[in-house]
């Protein structure tokens, strides 16, 4: 963070305040999933038993 005559200029990092990596998308790749199989079980076992 640098003090340029009466602003304050950050670099892209400190603005946004996170890291960047590619992990967060796998985690929401697998939970999405994982959440789409789980629902569908749920929905699906019960219909079979009724026949």
């Amino acid at each position: 963070m640098q003090v340029v005559d009466d602003h304050v200029e950050v670099t892209e990092t400190e603005a946004s305040g996170g890291v960047k990596e590619q992990g967060v998308r796998y985690v929401l790749a697998i939970s999405l999933l994982a959440v789409i199989v789980v629902l569908s079980a749920i929905w699906i076992v019960p219909a079979l038993l009724r026949s």
